[in-house]
């Protein structure tokens, strides 16, 4: 027992880890919920400490908090803030669903902390939750974790992302190359045109998610219990919000409805059902990827992706399309936190949502998740692939469906056999053409010319 120490709580005594920065109510949220390995994510920590932060400067502003314990709690929440004390926050993620147990980790932590550097009785609900509930505090934490991850993390990676696919088209843009529709081939395209429609996807994925992060600066915090404010100054919320804004450069400002912030988690929800779009274009692109990059010699075998790990335990020289597959992973779980995030959300029973710690996880998980996999895909797939020509213009010199050009001038029905014997033959539509039609096949090759076919057509 010499390891442990007494703490007490409202239900009574328990041992708590000597050393532990936490007191009575963590230990009882370490002892009730052993579900997983999973613990919550040090940005939302974090966000924590900074709410703690603020709240103490709010209060002793409000004249509410002396200085000497408002300068304390401060010091102790800035030292967790700089990535210090993470492993004295061992809660699980699947825990009481208001978060309870976590606000009060991060109040037992702090006023320890405090208290041992300032000398002076810092208590952790009267003094570190001074003007708060846990019911506006975990709402509060998510969304300002979340809007630090997207504006700071997950917006410039997209933007990089975007930028990459841009040099990339200036590249290689002019190479043209068979279009494929139900995986089979089609017109013609140049890389250009097929890397303007991933930025595209990309952009738009970036503008939409951007705006579904803007209400997040809209903060539960000072509604305390149920939205009323009871046990907050009627200035706390204005007062906190204002400090925030200042020290984080973000546009802060108490919620319009605390009941709503407090009850449900739509604007969370909201970004989650962006951050999902997103994973779907990755998906796409990194599967594009995965097909052009297909062989190198049985496959399409279009790009060359750059070989970055040997691909087989077994088959020696293999190598795989490792970035584009790890894409793909990234994206379906993001996808998956998103059906979470949404069930999640459904649970705000009367002035309280009870599923705010998963909703906390999968919404940064997912931020994370995106913002390394944008930077991955860019930096180690497509920066780097190289156009193998000499297949491209192999395969599209064969490509029976370039006897769609001639249908305004043969008919559908003709153009449509001379397509099945050239494909049945093995021959160019050229060859077959000039021996099925009048044209020559001067007057086949320039209307053939796969350059030309990536045009706009003018009547």
């Amino acid at each position: 027992m010499n390891n442990f120490r007494t703490e007490s709580d409202s239900l009574g005594s328990l041992q708590v880890p000597k050393n532990a920065l936490y007191k009575a109510q963590t230990q009882r949220a370490i002892n009730n919920f052993q579900i997983s390995s999973l613990k919550m994510p040090a940005k939302f920590i974090n966000a924590l400490a900074l709410i703690k932060q603020t709240a103490a400067e709010a209060n002793q502003q409000l004249g509410l908090l002396s200085a000497e314990k408002t300068t304390a709690i401060t010091i102790a929440s800035q030292s967790i803030i700089d990535g210090k004390h993470y492993e004295h926050f061992p809660v699980d993620v699947f825990q009481t669903g208001s978060g309870t147990s976590s606000n009060m980790n991060a109040n037992e932590v702090i006023a320890t902390l405090a208290s041992q550097a300032s000398g002076v009785p810092i208590h952790p609900n009267d003094d570190v939750n001074m003007g708060q509930s846990s019911n506006d505090v975990i709402p509060t934490a998510i969304h300002i974790s979340s809007a630090i991850g997207v504006f700071t993390e997950l917006l410039p990676a997209l933007e990089h992302l975007e930028e990459t696919i841009n040099k990339k088209s200036r590249e290689v843009g002019h190479h043209i190359k068979t279009g494929r529709t139900h995986l089979m081939d089609a017109m013609p395209v140049t890389f250009a045109q097929v890397l303007s429609g991933w930025q595209s996807q990309v952009s738009s994925a970036k503008n939409a998610i951007q705006q579904a992060t803007d209400p997040l600066c809209e903060l539960a915090q000072g509604g305390t219990a149920v939205g009323t404010g009871i046990n907050a100054d009627p200035e706390f919320a204005k007062v906190f919000n204002d400090l925030l804004s200042h020290k984080l450069t973000f546009p802060f400002s108490p919620s319009h409805n605390f009941f709503a912030s407090i009850s449900s988690q739509d604007s969370v929800i909201a970004l989650s059902g962006q951050l999902k779009t997103l994973a779907v274009a990755l998906m796409k692109i990194a599967n594009d990827l995965r097909w052009m990059n297909s062989g190198p010699l049985a496959g399409l075998g279009e790009i060359e992706l750059e070989a970055l790990q040997p691909g087989s335990s077994i088959m020696p020289g293999k190598v795989n399309p490792v970035i584009p597959e790890a894409v793909t992973m990234a994206s379906a779980q993001v996808m998956g936190n998103d059906t979470t995030i949404t069930i999640a959300g459904q649970s705000g029973n009367f002035e309280l949502n009870v599923m705010l710690p998963v909703i906390a996880f999968n919404i940064l998980q997912s931020i994370e998740i995106l913002t390394n996999t944008c930077r991955s895909l860019a930096d180690k797939a497509i920066a780097t692939f190289k156009v193998r020509d000499d297949n491209i213009k192999q395969a599209l010199a064969r490509n029976p469906i370039l006897v769609t050009a001639l249908n305004p001038i043969i008919g559908y029905e003709k153009a449509a056999q001379i397509a099945k014997q050239a494909y049945a033959e093995n021959r160019t539509i050229i060859e077959v053409a000039a021996e099925c039609t009048d044209l020559t096949e001067q007057e086949l090759a320039k209307l053939l010319d796969p350059k030309m076919l990536t045009q706009s057509q003018k009547n």
